[in-house]
């Protein structure tokens, strides 16, 4: 049987590279480069991306041996699962792989903002020592709002809970009863802002969830209200935020997502109040680690139950997977909700 070629087109660990290899011809070739993504997806069974490559109708089109894509990492806003439907290409991605890396993240920007941290540091770097400009608060006894409780806003609710702060959360995806044994208070979307004195976000960006937060939720946060978001840019609308961050409506905000990336145009680069970094979310070995092998072996799925490979043999699972979609965490759902990541 001919080797499937799985074409790679952002960074994978090397030893989920050589996970591949064992089975298969793997190429490699870069996603943000269209030409030469359309020109090597020809012969693909496979394709493995990040968030690097948009995975849409003109790469279908040109991939007329694709069976499967395979995102590492959380979310499907860069692959159109319509489009893959109609071109009969399983999707998957790997929800789970960079959940506790994202959740760290989560708590220590909210951290920096309750501290002062980042402007503390360059303080000290200028050379000046006034401790009483950055008297900052402490988590512990303050509420916490969660949106979306999915993996990710799960593992935030564990880890900041242990500060002692009261836990709210929303999303209309998740029976109460569920919330509750999550250590969470299930409320309303009003009563999440207008109770929350740190407010973190865990949704996937979709229909439902753009411009979810803007100016008329913003209206109802609670003085003083810090915002993290580690999920996804456009969730938050960044016009509406800027305003309530100058107008002191939002005390602070820390995020490491923007509705364009790089966000060089963003109203919110230049306050002093805006905590930024550059998608660090899943930017550890540990995650980098899972998300790679989760995708090869979702990857050598996709091919056994295509027929494409052995099931168990040279770098086989041994587990033949059901034909058809081998289920993304999260896609568009209809209501007006959006489930948590």
């Amino acid at each position: 049987m001919p080797r499937p070629v799985v074409l790679v087109s952002d960074p994978l660990p090397d030893d989920a590279l050589d996970l591949l290899r064992a089975a298969c011809e793997v190429r490699r070739t870069d996603g943000g480069d269209r030409t030469r993504l359309l020109a090597a997806v020809a012969d693909a069974s496979v394709l493995v991306v990040r968030s690097g490559t948009r995975v849409d109708r003109e790469v279908f089109a040109h991939a007329p041996l694709l069976k499967g894509v395979v995102r590492a990492g959380v979310g499907l806003d860069n692959v159109d699962t319509a489009a893959a439907d109609g071109a009969g290409v399983s999707v998957a991605n790997t929800p789970a792989a960079n959940a506790v890396s994202v959740a760290e993240l989560t708590v220590g920007l909210a951290v920096a903002l309750a501290r002062h941290i980042p402007e503390a540091a360059q303080h000290v770097r200028r050379g000046e020592w006034n401790r009483s400009a950055f008297k900052g608060g402490e988590l512990a006894g303050r509420t916490l709002g969660v949106l979306g409780l999915g993996r990710i806003g799960r593992q935030v609710v564990r880890r900041l809970a242990a500060f002692d702060m009261t836990v709210l959360a929303h999303d209309p995806y998740v029976a109460d009863d569920d919330c509750r044994r999550a250590g969470a208070e299930p409320v309303t979307l009003g009563e999440l802002l207008a109770r929350s004195d740190l407010l973190t976000v865990h949704l996937p960006r979709t229909a439902e969830t753009e411009g979810l937060i803007g100016e008329r939720e913003l209206a109802l946060a609670k003085p003083g209200l810090h915002l993290v978001n580690t999920a996804r840019g456009g969730i938050v609308d960044e016009d509406a935020l800027a305003r309530a961050l100058k107008d002191g409506r939002v005390a602070a905000a820390a995020l490491d997502v923007f509705a364009v990336e790089p966000p060089r145009d963003s109203p919110l680069l230049g306050l002093p109040n805006v905590l930024p970094t550059p998608h660090l979310g899943a930017g550890t070995a540990e995650a980098q680690h899972r998300a790679g092998h989760e995708a090869a072996r979702i990857a050598l799925r996709m091919l056994e139950s295509r027929g494409l490979l052995e099931a168990g043999g040279p770098g086989g699972t041994g587990r033949p997977a059901a034909p058809g979609r081998t289920g993304p965490e999260r896609v568009p759902l209809a209501g007006t909700g959006a489930r948590g990541v």
